[in-house]
């Protein structure tokens, strides 16, 4: 789950990590007197969308005067916003943060992760704040340093000491930053998030540390312990077809190809993605329906592909293990006629009850192309869209 700037920034800072004065606001009208409010001559006015670079697509602007604030606002309020995170049709930008402005000395990189080859929380900290982190790591790796902390002891100061030292913090500042570094640590701890970034984390001119941008993910499953940042959720930022498989416990997420794809398991939906693109086309999905689908979740299931105007074919590959092969044949068979198909649809079952999968589906009277395997499925789903 993604949050704001505006929200993360809220968090934060009920966690003594230092952020800028601000609200988000919805209009022209509430810009202008947030910044009157906040007082001071220099303000900034950000696009608040679930995407970075928004400086660079114009959507963060620094205003010098009452006028700038209210010109600003017009320009980003309502525009379609394109950044390197949003796809090339961009997001609609329906609110604004409104902050004051802060004299900047340097800027640096903070961000917190999961290793999950060490099993640890991996601190990440670089003296290029303001720039992709991403960028940082192919352009100049030898400037991004981290600290890996074991959850049961928590961060040790000499460790952040140390990540702070190395990505050019003043010594005198090495108080202050070490302090902000463990309430972020709790922050991220206490929250659930599988993300916390501050890109950049600034020094200001009077020499105080403050968290400029604010970045949280969090964890789906984890939202159950955490009612106030589930409530942050602003389902207008989020994939309309993602939404309503979540209604339905799927596991789906939009790609850009014409192959949908219907699996069960993460693992098993990425070895399938990547054999169609092994065989020269491309998935139009991510689409897991977990171990414990009903011929009702999979009709769903075959809905939401539908909806896919780009959609071609479909690809069910499916491992019977604690689902039952002839579950899902009868599923699907539903689904097909509760929804008309009218794209070829490629079956590949394995497992418990394959053989009474295999003859529900050649009872049923449909047109459904049955595959042995993974490579004859994909071949074959691939050849169908090809005529």
């Amino acid at each position: 789950m993604k949050i704001h700037e505006h929200q993360a920034k809220q968090i934060l800072d009920k966690f003594d990590v230092p952020v800028p004065r601000g609200q988000e606001c919805f209009s022209i009208d509430e810009a202008v007197a947030i910044a009157q409010k906040l007082g001071g001559s220099v303000w900034v006015v950000k696009a608040q969308i679930h995407a970075g670079g928004r400086g660079k697509g114009g959507g963060v602007k620094v205003a010098r005067s009452i006028e700038d604030v209210k010109n600003f606002s017009k320009q980003i309020l309502g525009m379609q916003l394109k950044t390197h995170q949003t796809g090339p049709s961009g997001q609609k930008v329906g609110r604004l943060l409104v902050e004051e402005g802060v004299e900047i000395a340097q800027e640096y990189y903070l961000g917190i992760v999961v290793d999950r080859v060490t099993q640890k929380v991996c601190i990440m900290g670089s003296s290029e704040g303001g720039m992709e982190i991403e960028k940082v790591a192919e352009e100049s790796p030898d400037k991004i340093h981290k600290v890996f902390i074991d959850p049961s002891q928590g961060l040790e100061q000499a460790q952040g000491l140390e990540l702070l030292e190395n990505i050019g913090i003043p010594k005198e500042a090495l108080p202050e930053g070490e302090k902000i570094l463990q309430n972020l640590y709790q922050c991220y701890w206490a929250c659930d998030a599988s993300l916390t970034e501050i890109n950049p984390l600034v020094l200001t001119k009077n020499g105080t540390i403050i968290a400029l941008d604010a970045k949280m993910n969090f964890d789906d499953n984890a939202m159950g312990r955490q009612e106030v940042i589930k409530n942050m959720r602003d389902l207008a930022e989020e994939d309309q077809a993602e939404i309503e498989a979540s209604k339905h416990d799927l596991s789906y997420i939009a790609l850009d190809g014409n192959i949908g794809c219907l699996v069960n398991g993460a693992g098993l939906a990425m070895a399938t993605m990547d054999t169609i693109k092994l065989f020269g086309a491309e998935p139009a999905n991510f689409l897991d329906v977990g171990g414990g689908a009903t011929p009702e979740k999979v009709t769903e299931a075959f809905k939401l592909m539908l909806k896919n105007p780009n959609l071609k074919a479909i690809l069910v590959n499916i491992f019977g293990g604690i689902m039952q092969c002839d579950v899902i044949a009868s599923g699907v068979v539903v689904a097909a006629k509760q929804v008309d198909l009218s794209v070829p649809l490629v079956v590949r079952m394995k497992g418990t009850n394959e053989d009474l999968g295999k003859q529900i589906l050649a009872d049923s009277g449909l047109p459904i192309i049955s595959a042995d395997n993974m490579s004859d499925a994909a071949q074959k789903v691939v050849h169908a869209i090809r005529g």
